[in-house]
């Protein structure tokens, strides 16, 4: 849908210095603004995912910078796109759409460059809120962080200074005369949308927009007006006077990360926050800008009425910079590990979806997950086993929160008894939630995260009976064997989409699972007896399921393959690679139940 074919959508012109600006406005106007400032070479488009989402809740204002969509140019062009005039363009806008509040910044690649700008020059205090960074570092700090990499010159440095000059080699063709407009207004331009789905897997859309020849050629004038002066002779006093949050997607081609290494000393409230996905993120990521945006300028505006600073937004827990604001979904969420590691990726600031075919419990670990640290949290009621019922869940979640950037398909069910007692229909149960449940999720969520092209993690809990045989378990061992091998291939297969896939080993781990667990063979008396004395056994191991949550959070920070848990797990592993005669001869004693 085109931004104004949004519902709520009205455009109006603001005119400032001999410029007509297309400003469009979504939302309810007696909320707070936010006001969304696009980069190079795009248009107010850029941002049409992000403005719906945060319409629910804010005045969302989006307008064409000077020269770009439905914006007038300047004549001549030289001399018209300066910081100062970009600034006086920016005053305007937030004057006529927000005469009497200051206004929450968000800017993108040469939207951010400007916001900059605008958050730390004098005449600008009292009209920002706050800002919100990505893709686009301020001209001055810049030009600081060059000079004294040129100053103090050591290999690390010097590795620094090539490795972004490298990057940064678009600049140096946009400031060579007239040829960057004959390519734009040529095959450059026809290209650039296949460029950007093919190279950023950007989704089709309202964008670009068929202004985008003229945009990116007067927008080459950008960097001619303010580049070579600024980086040249920097500001001093480029201070924000405003809170920042700093949005790095660590994939960016064109800016490398050690660019904020010092923001510390020119921001004196910053956020940080880090995001695995290339340049593009306001087309290939806008649900997750979306509720980044909306908790920052939240928090500001909850400050702002309290008169007191404003609280870092960013999460605290262990891995809270790599997980900070991602889409988690944890299958058999409604408690041991799946709600462990709902809890512990909540921790780390991870919006949760609370897999599990118990209602309660999956709503009861999605209201916890909130209270944690959750932004937020929704419980699903779904049996994995159900192709259906996984096909509606995984539609469901893409349209209302989002592409999940981690899955962990933790769902299971435990069964025992020998292989002569296990039924049919009992041999079909345990593989249609362990195995195929594991399926359903990969296939269904993989796809997404592979057409999203932004990379991801899946996560199957598999299990030490996966490479350790026994007489007791041998249908429970044989679908945790499967999903083993599954992650093995999927983990090769996947690669190429920047996916990676773990499986997860727990071994002895004091969870629900036991009181759960039927016993082939077995009456009601007996299976009673056999529960009571498994979860007894279980008990006195008291390993405790937040380990396995931890270990969970680890293989995805390090992409393990395979990662087991528990002692007896390593053991069994490395037994299993080295001795696995041994394994066999252990299997076949009788359990002690």
């Amino acid at each position: 849908m085109s931004l104004q074919n949004l519902p709520g959508a009205r455009e109006r012109r603001v005119s400032t210095g001999g410029i007509d600006l297309c400003v469009v406005e979504l939302g309810d106007a007696t909320q707070p603004t936010i006001v969304l400032v696009h980069g190079y070479p795009d248009s107010k488009e850029v941002w049409t995912q992000v403005a719906r989402q945060l319409a629910e809740q804010w005045h969302v204002v989006l307008y064409d910078v000077r020269g770009h969509g439905r914006s007038t140019a300047p004549v001549p062009l030289r001399g018209g796109f300066t910081l100062e005039k970009l600034t006086d363009d920016f005053l305007a806008v937030v004057d006529a759409v927000s005469p009497d509040r200051p206004v929450h910044v968000v800017g993108h690649d040469w939207g951010s460059v400007q916001a900059w700008e605008f958050a730390t020059v004098s005449r600008t205090e009292g009209r920002i809120a706050s800002f919100t960074s990505m893709s686009g570092p301020s001209l001055d700090h810049f030009g600081h962080w060059i000079k004294r990499r040129m100053s103090r010159p050591t290999p690390r440095r010097v590795g620094q200074l090539l490795g972004q000059g490298a990057k940064s080699w678009y600049v140096y063709m946009l400031h060579t005369p007239v040829l960057p407009e004959l390519a734009w207004r040529g095959p450059l331009g026809k290209q650039w949308p296949r460029i950007l789905e093919r190279l950023e897997k950007v989704p089709p859309g309202d964008y670009p927009t068929s202004s985008l020849p003229n945009d990116a050629a007067h927008g080459a004038w950008l960097y001619r007006d303010n580049v070579r002066s600024r980086l040249r002779r920097p500001r001093a006093d480029a201070f924000a006077h405003v809170p920042v949050q700093l949005i790095t997607p660590t994939g960016d081609i064109f800016l490398s990360e050690q660019l904020y290494d010092e923001l510390d000393a020119w921001v004196p409230q910053l956020t940080r926050r880090s995001l695995p996905a290339k340049h593009w993120v306001p087309r290939t990521r806008p649900d997750q800008l979306a509720s980044w945006i909306g908790e920052f300028a939240a928090a500001n505006e909850e400050a702002a009425r309290g008169g007191v600073p404003v609280r870092d937004t960013s999460p605290t827990g262990a891995h809270a910079d790599r997980f900070g604001g991602q889409l988690v979904l944890v299958t058999g969420a409604a408690g041991g590990i799946g709600r462990a590691t709902a809890f512990a990726f909540a921790e780390a600031g991870a919006r949760v979806v609370a897999v599990d075919r118990d209602a309660e419990g999956a709503s009861r670990t999605a209201e916890l997950a909130r209270l944690i640290g959750a932004p937020a949290a929704w419980a699903e009621t779904v049996d994995v086993s159900d192709e259906q019922a996984m096909e509606n869940l995984a539609e469901k979640v893409a349209a209302e929160y989002g592409i999940v950037d981690v899955l962990v398909n933790n769902a299971g069910i435990g069964l025992s008894g020998s292989f002569l007692e296990t039924t049919a229909e009992e041999w079909k149960n345990v593989l249609d939630v362990n195995l195929w449940g594991v399926i359903h999720g990969c296939r269904l969520f993989g796809k997404q995260m592979a057409d999203r092209g932004q990379g991801g993690h899946i996560v199957n809990t598999a299990s030490a009976a996966a490479y350790q045989p026994s007489r007791a378990l041998p249908a429970y061992s044989t679908s945790k064997a499967a999903v083993l091998m599954l992650s093995e291939c999927l983990r090769a297969e996947l690669a190429e989409k920047s996916i990676g896939v773990s499986a997860i080993c727990p071994g002895i781990v004091n969870t629900n699972i036991t009181a759960t667990t039927r016993f082939a063979g077995a009456d009601a008396a007996e299976e009673k007896r056999l529960r009571k004395r498994t979860s007894k056994l279980y008990g006195m191991r008291n390993y405790p399921p937040e380990k396995v949550a931890e270990a969970i959070l680890r293989a995805v920070v390090r992409n393990q393959a395979v990662a087991p848990v528990t002692p007896e797990s390593h053991a069994a592993r490395f037994v299993s690679r080295l001795s696995p005669g041994v394994l066999r001869g252990i299997a076949r004693l009788k359990p002690p139940l």
